[in-house]
């Protein structure tokens, strides 16, 4: 593969992450402090917007593997005709509707559908690693490429939507430290321009309209600059797997399960992290006025260090590199019981290491597995877009019901839009969502890792194997 194709690959991407970062950092605290719905409305908006995406996954990954062969591939078509429904839907996703009741309901449907619509790019997206290259170097340099400029994408969505966005959540009402006569009507100030007017919203607008323009110049880049082969693996006379089957064989096979519940965990942790970053900053921390610059700061470190850990798994192996996604939990406790400023950027240089860990470490050692299953399983084509899909299914479905269990926590806990101080409780409930979960999540994810059976060795033994068969 050569550097170009590696790169369109690579930039092919890194729309869905401009977006989903957006999403991930700022929809939350958009939902409460500028749409004014309730925590409880905002957990079900992101739980169901979640679900929806994974429920599509194996829908999509039906339909796919079953896509007949065209002039500009199998996959490509799929990536090509959602792209203009996804931009329509991520719009109307920051539009505030002049109504009020039906609110929940509008960023309910819009949220549903950029969900669903960025899994019907995701899947076939995803699976076209494996119709790059036979070779497993090639397939992880170009995965390392994807995964380096997905971070960009990722520091290219906080960074744009924070810089956009920053105003609509500036106080002009609250300071950093209470007044000597504290009353309660101080902490019940709004710390947020009213929705009425129009600059707290419109901003948010803006910056759709920016990221909307980033995913067709993704798409065209992907579409001019990538050629996909037509299935390498597979001889002319096999015959592709029923989708059923094979979904039940993926369910059964031992590397797959444990690499999946592993970073099903992982990636759940690091969902939290993000969705309840900026309420921590804001509320928890009084650092409400370094928010964004610690987002960038957590993406900058994560986009640089790409490179690094695609060197050290090379020379250490994969399961070794995993080290590196727990070195976020000693920096997030102290954060939480300390919230101190320059301990802030501390923290966020270190998450973005370990979140660039977390990031490559699955879809580098997704291939192997298919790979493995492939030489158990010769004679069948078809099944990686089934090992894809369903991989993206179960890692939505959990960041959904964590991020559903989330806010509603905060419902519980009594969060209310738009004060100046939250009660003591929401203070917690933020403090346990940003450094206790997460920790155990990731604890429990990287003990499960222990067991996946692929080593170094094994994996060396399968591509010989494979290019003997071929």
């Amino acid at each position: 593969l050569s550097i170009c194709s590696k790169l369109c690959y690579a930039i092919g991407g890194a729309p869905n992450q401009v977006a989903g970062s957006a999403a991930a950092f700022f929809l939350q605290i958009y939902l409460l402090d500028i749409a004014h719905i309730t925590p409880f409305h905002a957990s079900l908006v992101l739980f169901i917007g979640k679900a929806s995406g994974a429920v599509t996954d194996p829908v999509a990954g039906f339909f796919i593997s079953k896509s007949r062969w065209t002039k500009i591939g199998r996959l490509m078509p799929w990536m090509l005709a959602c792209t203009p429904f996804t931009v329509v839907s991520y719009f109307f996703m920051w539009y505030l509707p002049p109504f009020v009741l039906g609110r929940v309901a509008w960023y309910l449907t819009f949220y549903c559908l950029f969900q669903s619509l960025t899994t019907l790019f995701q899947v076939p997206y995803t699976a076209l690693t494996m119709f790059l290259s036979t070779d497993q170097k090639e397939r992880d340099s170009a995965t390392a490429y994807r995964m380096t400029m997905e971070v960009l994408g990722t520091l290219i969505g906080a960074a744009l939507q924070g810089q956009i966005v920053a105003s609509a959540h500036v106080s002009h009402h609250c300071t950093v430290n209470p007044p000597i006569n504290t009353t309660d009507s101080w902490y019940d100030t709004p710390s947020f321009p009213d929705p009425s007017d129009l600059l707290s919203h419109q901003v948010y607008m803006i910056a759709a309209g920016v990221i909307g323009g980033v995913y067709v110049l993704g798409i065209l880049i992907l579409f001019l600059g990538v050629k996909e082969q037509d299935d390498p693996y597979a001889l002319n006379s096999d015959r592709a797997i029923p989708f059923c089957k094979g979904l039940g064989l993926t369910m059964k096979y031992g590397p797959y399960v444990t690499l999946t519940a592993s970073f099903l965990l992982i990636s759940t942790a690091v969902q939290l992290e993000q969705n309840n970053f900026v309420l921590f900053c804001t509320h928890a921390a009084d650092l409400r006025n370094h928010s964004q610059y610690l987002v960038v700061t957590i993406l900058a470190s994560a986009a640089v260090s790409i490179p690094f850990w695609q060197k050290f798994l090379q020379r250490f192996g994969k399961k070794c590199a995993a080290c590196g996604i727990s070195w976020m939990i000693p920096f997030a406790v102290m954060l939480v019981t300390i919230p101190n400023l320059i301990l802030a950027y501390v923290v966020a240089f270190v998450s973005g290491l370990s979140i660039a860990a977390s990031l490559l470490l699955p879809w580098s050692m997704l291939p192997d597995v298919v790979d493995n299953f492939c030489l158990q399983n010769p004679h069948r084509k078809g099944h990686e877009t089934i090992f894809y899909s369903s991989y993206v299914f179960f890692t939505k479905m959990s960041a959904g019901i964590g991020l559903g269990i989330s806010a509603a926590g905060l419902e519980f806990a009594g969060y209310k839009p738009g004060i100046c101080r939250q009660s003591n409780d929401v203070i917690l409930t933020l403090k346990i969502l940003t450094g206790a979960v997460p920790a155990i999540l990731i604890l429990l994810g990287l003990f499960i890792l222990l067991f996946y059976p692929i080593t170094e060795e094994s994996r060396k033994e399968t591509k010989l194997a494979l290019e003997v068969l071929r």
